[in-house]
This record gives C-alpha cells, sequence and structure tokens, in this order.
C-alpha cells in the first residue's frame, strides 16, 4: 500500500452530494475510497476533502489546489469543470491550457492524480444540445491530459450503467448514494484496491412511468430544481456560498 495520505479537490461531485450520513452531512465516494484506504494503509494514514458544492474549475484551482500541494499527499483526486461546462461563457480553447497545466502542477508535486471522465448525465436534463458537445469535449481533454501526465484515469462516461436513473438523485444532476459507491468502487478498482462488490451493484431500472405522471414529475423537479439553479445563475450566487471543506486539514478516517 504506497499511499499514505489521500486529498480529494472538486465539486459537489466529490463533495458527496447527494450521499448522506444520518446527521444530514454528505459521504459520498472520495469518504468511501478513504475509508478503504485506511483499511489497507493503517492508523497512520491521512484524509482531507476540500471539495466545495458549486465551485467553477477556476476556483477550484485557485482555492484548493495550493492548500492540496501544501500537503504533499501522496494521492489526489481533481474533478473540476462540470459546472463551467453549464454556463453561458464557457470558452473551451482557454479551457483546455488551463487543465492541462494544473494536472500538471499536481503531478509535478510528486503526488499520483486520479482524473475522471464524467458519467452522462445530459440525458435526464435539458439543454442537451448545447451541453453535451461541451462534456464530449472535457471528457476528451481529461482523457488526453492523463495520458500526457501519467494520470490514473476513471471512465464514468464509458459505464452505460450511469444510465439508471437510480444512480442518480431526485434532482438528476448529482449521485445517489448507489451511484457514490459505484464509482469509489471504480476509482479503487483503478488503485489496484479491492472492495466490497455490492458498491458495483446497480440497483433496477425503474418501471416505465406513464406520459402523464413523467410530466407531472418534471413539472415538479423545474420547481424544486432548475428553478432555484436558474435564480442563483441570475443573481450571482452559487450553492456553495457559504459552505466550507468538509474535512480541510489531513487527518486520521475511520477504516471501513
Amino acid at each position: 500500500m504506497r499511499w499514505r495520505s489521500f486529498v480529494a479537490v472538486g465539486d459537489s461531485f466529490t463533495e458527496g452530494m447527494d450521499d448522506a450520513y444520518p446527521d444530514g452531512s454528505y459521504r459520498g465516494w472520495a469518504d468511501l475510497v478513504a475509508t478503504r484506504l485506511a483499511a489497507e494503509a493503517g492508523p497512520d494514514f491521512g484524509y482531507a476533502n476540500l471539495a466545495i458544492r458549486g465551485r467553477l474549475f477556476p476556483n477550484v484551482v485557485a482555492e484548493q489546489v495550493p492548500s492540496a500541494l501544501a500537503m504533499k499527499p501522496d494521492l489526489i483526486s481533481f474533478a473540476a469543470g462540470g459546472n463551467d461546462v453549464l454556463r453561458r461563457n464557457f470558452d473551451p480553447d482557454s479551457f483546455v491550457p488551463r487543465f492541462d497545466a494544473v494536472v500538471g502542477r499536481l503531478r509535478g508535486g510528486g503526488s499520483d492524480v486520479v482524473l475522471f471522465r464524467f458519467a452522462d448525465v445530459m440525458a435526464r436534463l435539458p439543454g442537451q444540445r448545447l451541453v453535451a458537445p461541451r462534456v464530449t469535449l472535457l471528457n476528451r481533454v481529461v482523457g488526453e491530459v492523463a495520458e500526457r501526465h501519467g494520470a490514473i484515469l476513471v471512465d464514468l462516461y464509458a459505464d452505460e450503467a450511469y444510465l439508471n436513473p437510480m444512480l442518480w438523485s431526485t434532482d438528476r444532476l448529482h449521485l445517489s448514494a448507489a451511484g457514490h459507491r459505484r464509482v469509489a468502487a471504480q476509482v479503487l478498482d483503478a488503485l489496484g484496491v479491492g472492495c466490497d462488490e455490492d458498491w458495483l451493484m446497480v440497483p433496477p431500472h425503474p418501471a416505465p412511468t406513464p406520459w402523464l405522471a413523467a410530466r407531472a414529475a418534471d413539472l415538479r423537479w423545474a420547481g424544486q430544481h432548475l428553478a432555484p439553479w436558474i435564480r442563483r445563475r441570475l443573481t450571482g450566487r452559487s450553492s456553495g456560498d457559504f459552505v466550507t471543506a468538509k474535512r480541510p486539514v489531513l487527518g486520521p478516517v475511520e477504516a471501513d
């Protein structure tokens, strides 16, 4: 076991929304990975999670990357850019070299780095015609950068299991508990570390919803999730404005 410390960097995907602990805080795939690595490494293993929901790529790089590098961990996970592709002002020409540069910095610090090709989430969301090509670009860039810098790639996009809506929360954007468990299993597999096979189990697909019921569900979703998201965009606010990192410094984690 060569990893004695792990720092997770990113946005809501890495913070753990919507996989809640009993107290309402979020667990997520990174916490699950940390508990498994701690079981292998022993009591000296350290884990930090700097991810904050709603963070854009420039904020992640400016606020979290320097802290992660200062900790000099053996392993860093980096997942950012998903919020950026949803913005009207997303600029792919500038994003590509910035992504390459930050992964180069992380690898240059001596850490192993985990990168993600994101699962296809647009099948359940509006704006697919605009956003889907951006997600394709992001995933292509991640793959190329991972190969260039020797990073560890976790390809969620190639896994058709994520087309199952049961792996996603009711907001249709964040993973469910089952989705986070599956991501954790795939990260551990990429690291060559075993885990409980149950983490890879996918719930059965839900029965087809009648047309009228489906449209009613769409309206409820729009009112509960889409409208607040639009209001935040119009007012320049973020879901993470008053949120701080749940594990800002390296510390022990209870082994699973």
